[in-house]
């Protein structure tokens, strides 16, 4: 609720000065946008929180139409009119990474019906949890949440340590069995040293559709494709997408529907 504070300061001046303290109204929250609709279930922490009785028309991942009612409230007006801004901003900033998670969720389906559309941690410090969830509600993936849900080796550890195939021992020796090991690399070689040292996933970093398609082919070569999972990542966006689905990967995780998602435009009117 911390958030909420921040936004309110010592008090509300304009709404206690305005609204008498015992005024009970009923409002309702708007989609004025085509999209998907996220962050119902923080929301409505909050509203209970503040004793808001409220009703969901919607559910997280859920499409909505422009002029669409998506919740429905009722409680005391001073507690809802400050508060608002809050709730709008939550809800959306997780409808647009919703919608716009969907809508590549859908173009990469047209062309590999397999491949994973993936978050990353290109998140608003504070927000990650509920940016995350927006993902999903998209239909996309939240790859990693925090540092310790998997090993992922980056270029700047392997900057430090030196090697891949150390890398990737030294991880597996230090990890319990229960952790993924994926392994970020740039080229053909180190691909094929990352699969072959035990990764579970290999992610191809700023590489081209074309330069993945030449590794894929020759970790098929190696017979060892079917031991790794495919990642792709780096500098991947509505435009270039569908490139890269067509290459065959598994994952293509993307910083783009979080970090660049606009916002949907949702409204609270009092009745």
């Amino acid at each position: 609720m911390n958030m909420l504070y921040e936004d309110i300061g010592f008090e509300d001046i304009t709404t206690k000065a305005l609204i008498p303290e015992d005024t009970q109204v009923k409002g309702r929250i708007i989609c004025k946008e085509d999209g998907v609709v996220a962050g119902f279930e923080l929301v409505s922490s909050i509203f209970d929180e503040f004793s808001i009785k409220h009703t969901l028309n919607k559910r997280d991942g859920e499409a909505a139409v422009s002029g669409d009612v998506i919740m429905e409230l009722e409680g005391n007006a001073r507690t809802i009119i400050t508060i608002e801004r809050t709730v709008l901003n939550l809800l959306m900033r997780m409808s647009g990474i919703a919608t716009l998670t969907s809508k590549i969720v859908a173009k990469v389906r047209k062309v590999n019906d397999n491949a994973i559309v993936a978050g990353t941690r290109k998140t608003t410090p504070g927000l990650q949890f509920f940016e995350k969830d927006a993902v999903r509600a998209g239909g996309g993936d939240t790859h990693r949440y925090r540092l310790d849900d998997c090993v992922l080796i980056k270029d700047n550890h392997l900057a430090v340590v030196g090697d891949v195939e150390k890398a990737v021992k030294l991880a597996k020796k230090y990890a319990s069995f229960t952790k993924k090991i994926e392994i970020e690399v740039e080229n053909l070689e180190d691909a094929l040293k990352a699969a072959r040292a035990g990764a579970d996933i290999v992610m191809f970093d700023n590489m081209s559709p074309d330069e993945i398609k030449a590794v894929l082919s020759a970790l098929e070569n190696a017979n060892l494709r079917n031991k790794v999972l495919i990642e792709v990542s780096g500098g991947i966006n509505p435009d270039n997408i569908v490139e890269y689905a067509k290459t065959g990967v598994d994952v293509i995780s993307m910083g783009f529907i979080t970090h660049s998602a606009p916002a949907l435009d949702i409204s609270l009117e009092i009745i």
